[in-house]
């Protein structure tokens, strides 16, 4: 048995993705000590993991102190993360041995956490993949389209942190790269080589698993009886941009003259009661248990989060993709590539051409047959199992 520090940030689509992972990683006889923040205590603890936390607040504060206008400003945010987690991981983990550490891909500390203590590390991917010549490539493109006077004091500013890295906690930081994406000598990236853009150009330290779809052992308050036989539509705008009361009526004006029925969920943050009247053929909540709700669906309206877009390509279902941040643009476009569905903009939406496309995709049975096709491929590429069976074969090779 191997004692497991697992790093992991805030946010559900970094978090739910493990769940799997650390499930089979305590049933095959490691024992995992998790960090994360608070609010994924209980969730993480029905693993059997250990869990530890560091502070949400300070944590956050630090990361938007950086600046959120550009990617090098999010890169120095991590950073500056640096002097709230590092010191309450060590402070925490004091005199305990550990045998690998398995850290999230883009929370800034994982690399560094993995030099301080001197282990053998894995990296855990729940976004698309990044190499280094196509990062660089990105952010080259900041110095190029971005006025000096901007990209001058941002660049003193990671490259002072850098430094200051080295001298507290002497890990060197030689390139931004190292901070957003945490390279490790093995990455698991959870989707399948074909659905990763430029999936080829990934060397053999990179193992595409797949989905890892599993429990996400929380509570559950769901009548399925009231969707069984009815292959509802399902919409959601996941779990961090989901404020949105005016999409959400909307969608009350684009099918409630429908046969279809509609199962809508609205956030915690967002009080049903303002929502108005809510058309019969209309179930809303604030939290639906998705991959649950999924498995009845005939279509699936969503932001294109990574595990959501994952999650209802895995059980065959057509998407449409409505990206409002992040990397859910390039997930639209994925999934528009393959004929799983289509891509429409929030900004410029209506209730007509939202009903539109639901209309086009239900009715074209090739989107049906590319979702499925997707669906099948990712079930075949093993999940959870499939990570863990690597994470083993790299302890193999490093006799851990």
């Amino acid at each position: 048995m191997a004692r497991v520090l697992f790093i992991n940030g805030g946010s559900e689509g970094h978090i739910n993705p493990t769940i799997g992972v650390v499930q089979e990683l305590i049933s095959r006889g490691e024992e995992v000590v998790y960090f994360c923040i608070e609010a994924f205590r209980e969730r993480i603890e029905k693993t059997g993991a250990s869990v530890r936390t560091f502070d949400e607040q300070k944590l956050i504060k630090a990361f938007i102190s950086g600046g959120r206008n550009y990617l090098l400003e999010r890169i120095n945010g991590l950073l500056l993360t640096a002097d709230i987690v590092v010191p309450s991981v060590l402070e925490q983990t004091e005199g305990e041995r550990f045998d690998y550490i398995i850290h999230d891909s883009m929370f800034g500390c994982g690399r560094m956490l993995a030099h301080i203590l001197k282990l053998p590390a894995i990296n855990s991917c729940t976004s698309f993949a990044q190499t280094e010549a196509s990062f660089d490539k990105t952010l080259e493109q900041f110095f190029i389209e971005v006025p000096k006077e901007i990209t001058g004091p941002i660049n003193d500013k990671f490259q002072s942190l850098a430094a200051t890295a080295k001298e507290k906690y002497g890990v060197e930081i030689r390139s931004p790269y190292e901070v957003f994406c945490n390279p490790a000598p093995l990455t698991i990236v959870y989707t399948t080589r074909e659905f990763q853009p430029y999936g080829e150009a990934f060397d053999g330290s990179y193992k595409f698993v797949g989905p890892s779809i599993a429990s996400r052992l929380t509570r559950q308050n769901f009548d399925f009886t009231s969707i069984k036989g009815k292959n509802p539509i399902y919409i959601s705008l996941g779990t961090v941009f989901n404020q949105s009361i005016d999409f959400y009526k909307l969608c009350f004006e684009a099918f409630a003259n429908t046969d279809h029925t509609i199962v809508m969920s609205v956030g915690s943050k967002t009080q049903i009661s303002e929502l108005g009247g809510i058309p019969d053929s209309f179930i809303v909540k604030n939290y639906v248990p998705q991959t649950e709700v999924l498995q009845y669906a005939k279509l699936f309206i969503t932001h294109g989060g990574m595990n959501s877009a994952h999650e209802g390509l895995y059980y065959g279902v057509p998407l449409i993709v409505i990206p409002q941040s992040a990397d859910q643009p390039i997930v639209a476009g994925q999934v528009a590539d393959i004929g799983a569905g289509m891509k429409l903009q929030m900004q410029s939406l209506t209730a007509t051409q939202l009903r539109e496309a639901a209309d086009h995709v239900l009715s074209r049975s090739s989107f049906k047959k590319a979702a499925a096709m997707v669906g099948d491929s990712f079930r075949k590429s093993g999940g959870y199992p499939q990570a863990v069976e690597e994470i083993f074969e790299f302890k193999s090779q490093r006799h851990i």
